[in-house]
């Protein structure tokens, strides 16, 4: 669980401030991310990658003796990264946080700052924000907040912006302020009973109006592509490890978690980035950091969960651990019905089903169940159930391949559709088709080649298709 720190805005608010750990920032690139973890010899350290987490410099491990960083956010411009520390001390580094590189910029700083739209733009939570690297900022008036600021965010949308509030004397309500004037001016844009919808952390998406919510125990993510008016239930996650705090990435429907986890006083220590390009559903996992023995910890999930009999779902696994075998139970009747990695299944009968996976080690086991998982419906009953994609496909044939598939779908309704694939470090390789479509059925033809026309590798990729609010990926092998 994430640590909470009550601190008091003296200079603007004059509200109580939540503090929650703002651990992990998205750099100006694809596939690049500041984080702060532990090291071999200390517990907090600032991390670079530029390979989505799967590979990591340690930029500066004195964290704790010079200036203890509790929130970091990186500019748009390549290398500058700014850090937060206590008392409200903001700093500024122009060489990608590495140590000794750091110079003071002001004492009025607040733990949540995002970085803005354009280069050089950071935002100090809702009171202001500055254009030109941290030197000046503007002042923000702010009129209509009320209560006690928890978190502040930007949307990708000019001048919007959103503040998280809750009030004293009602723990059991969460209010989202919005503003459409650069925090000059809020409003109420949603009200939340925390026992029937935790709002929490927000981090933005690429598109207009779209949010992520990180909240909840077990940690799940929400999405909004509405500014917050409403939210779709995505993922949800095993218990066992620090999910410590997660942020929207460049890609469309990209989303990256930092997951630790701490055991006997840093003398075991972990770090994992899950990364997700089909908005939280599935997940990939880059182990960054590894001191200790591994926790064993299952976990899994799959890009659609509804569908019309028969429905074949496609789980994706991203347990950790050192795993020496898998026991799938997809009805959860107690027989062990697939041990592959990422298996796919076929459920022929209409009716909920709840999926276990238990995973062992050379010690032990882990097991996580997702009760009432899957939803299968009868094809006679698809006139009252919204899917915009049939289960006629999404599917590819033949799989594995080479040199070619052909990927398989229906639309249901007209509108916009993207396919796209990307290889197994979330890199998009191939757009086959961004367009306006008619309902009807789709056969398109991917040849093995990238956007350059360059042969790909052999490799495990996968194909994303989104139509209107529906999307699904799917997994495929080309060998040559």
């Amino acid at each position: 669980m994430k640590k909470i720190i009550i601190i008091f805005l003296t200079l603007v608010i004059h509200q109580t401030l939540l503090f929650s750990d703002y651990r992990i920032t998205r750099g100006p690139e694809v596939g690049e991310i500041f984080f702060i973890g532990p090291t071999v010899t200390e517990p907090m350290a600032i991390y670079h990658s530029t390979d989505f987490g799967e590979t990591v410099s340690c930029m500066d491990s004195t964290l704790n003796t010079n200036i203890n960083f509790m929130s970091i956010t990186a500019d748009l411009t390549p290398g500058v990264l700014y850090g937060y520390s206590m008392p409200e001390n903001l700093y500024r580094s122009y060489e990608y946080g590495e140590q000794g590189s750091w110079n003071f910029i002001t004492n009025n700083g607040y733990w949540n700052i995002s970085s803005g739209r354009n280069e050089g733009e950071i935002y100090n939570s809702i009171a202001s924000h500055s254009e030109d690297y941290g030197t000046n900022f503007i002042q923000h008036s702010y009129n209509g907040f009320f209560g006690s600021l928890t978190y502040s965010e930007i949307d990708i949308s000019d001048n919007v912006g959103y503040a998280k509030v809750s009030i004293y004397g009602m723990p059991d309500s969460t209010f989202l302020l919005i503003t459409y004037d650069n925090f000059e001016n809020l409003e109420i844009q949603n009200a939340y009973n925390i026992s029937i919808f935790p709002l929490a952390d927000l981090s933005r998406g690429t598109e207009n109006g779209e949010l992520y919510n990180f909240a909840g125990s077990p940690q799940t993510i929400f999405y909004s592509n509405d500014y917050g008016l409403s939210w779709q239930y995505i993922n949800e996650f095993n218990y066992g490890l620090d999910y410590t705090d997660f942020v929207g990435g460049k890609q469309e429907g990209e989303v990256y978690v930092l997951v630790t986890y701490v055991a006997l006083m840093h003398t075991i220590d972990h770090i994992y980035i899950f990364h997700s390009i089909d908005y939280g559903r599935t997940f990939t996992v880059y182990h960054s950091f590894s001191k200790g023995e591994e926790p064993l910890v299952a976990n899994f999930s799959s890009s659609i969960t509804e569908g019309i009999t028969p429905f074949t779902v496609q789980f994706s696994n991203y347990s950790v651990g050192d795993i020496i075998s898998y026991e799938w139970d997809f009805d959860n009747d107690g027989i062990v019905d697939s041990n592959e990695l990422h298996p796919e299944f076929t459920y022929q009968d209409t009716g909920y089903y709840s999926v276990k996976l238990v995973i062992h080690d050379q010690d032990g086991s882990n097991e996580y169940l997702r009760e009432n998982y899957i939803y299968v419906i009868n094809g006679s009953e698809t006139n009252d159930y919204e899917l915009e994609i049939t289960n006629y496909v999404l599917c590819n044939y033949p799989n594995p391949f080479n040199p070619e598939t052909v990927i398989k779908f229906s639309i249901k309704n007209e509108g916009n559709v993207k396919l796209e694939i990307y290889n197994s470090k979330g890199q998009r390789v191939r757009t086959l088709v961004n367009e306006y479509l008619e309902p009807s059925y789709y056969s398109i033809i991917w040849d093995g080649k990238d956007n350059e026309s360059k042969n790909v590798t052999s490799g495990i990729y996968f194909y994303k298709l989104k139509a209107g609010e529906f999307f699904e990926v799917k997994k495929m092998i080309l060998l040559k």
